[in-house]
């Protein structure tokens, strides 16, 4: 039996074959081509795909899709070592760096009494923030977020700092008006301006409940989706040419089974 080899092994292996992909003369015609903005759509895709297993709870798959994530990493660091930026083992020491300044009381024998888990580390980050020269509490909320998640992001930050409301009434009342408003819009940039109001107030009120709203949003996603898969098997098949009546039937039917 060959004895498994060192993660460090590994690791340089998947280092050594980057380069290679990426060598000006004997390399690969598309891992030549990339940059960080061509390749950043897959390393989004990778990081969904990974939850994606663990959701299936498909260990094998999860074990891949880790890979592929971290060629992903690998990746962004040779093209920014081929630039003379960083390299691999900065981004590395970066992130060492980082968990260990996190977790003072565990790395640094400092004091955790008083502060739980989540006050600890968003303390920690906020330092980071200001000294990087933030100017705003909601600076480092990354665009690229689904817009969902980047809501209530934003939304926590100014609730820290104080700008929240002081219980449900008020969310729930600001999520009455941001429909009235959608019903009142004139035209169609009225209508698309007041819609993204609408939503971001009701991120606001699910999260007022104490609910994440993308995995509430996510849960609601998947039983939509098992129901109207149900209501296709009780119809045979395909759903088209059923009347409204008929597909509302169906629809109860699959609820009531559940």
């Amino acid at each position: 039996m060959t004895a498994p080899t060192a993660p460090s092994d590994q690791l340089s292996r998947l280092l050594a074959i980057m380069a290679r992909l990426r060598d000006p003369q004997r390399g690969c015609e598309w891992d030549l081509a990339q940059d960080f903005a061509t390749i950043a759509p897959y390393t989004i895709e990778e990081a969904y795909e990974v939850a994606d297993a663990i959701a299936r709870d498909d260990l094998n798959g999860l074990c891949e899709e880790l890979g592929d994530l971290l060629l992903q990493v690998v990746f962004h660091s040779r093209i920014a070592e081929e630039a003379g930026h960083f390299g691999f083992a900065d981004v590395a020491a970066a992130i060492a760096d980082k968990m260990e300044a996190r977790h003072p009381h565990i790395f640094g024998g400092a004091d955790a009494a008083g502060q739980s888990r989540p006050e600890r580390w968003e303390n920690a980050k906020a330092a980071e923030r200001r000294a990087k020269g933030a100017s705003s509490a909601l600076d480092g909320v990354a665009l690229a977020l689904p817009a969902l998640m980047r809501a209530e992001k934003l939304q926590k930050r100014a609730a820290r700092i104080g700008f929240d409301w002081p219980d449900l009434a008020g969310p729930a009342a600001k999520l009455a008006e941001e429909i009235a408003e959608l019903a009142d819009a004139k035209d169609a940039a009225h209508r698309f301006e007041e819609a993204g109001d609408l939503l971001f107030a009701a991120v606001n009120l699910v999260r007022a409940h104490g609910i994440d709203a993308e995995d509430a949003l996510r849960h609601g996603n998947a039983k939509f989706e098992r129901r109207f898969r149900a209501m296709e098997a009780l119809a045979g098949g395909d759903l088209a040419g059923h009347d409204d009546a008929a597909l509302e039937a169906l629809w109860q039917a699959v609820k009531a089974g559940e």
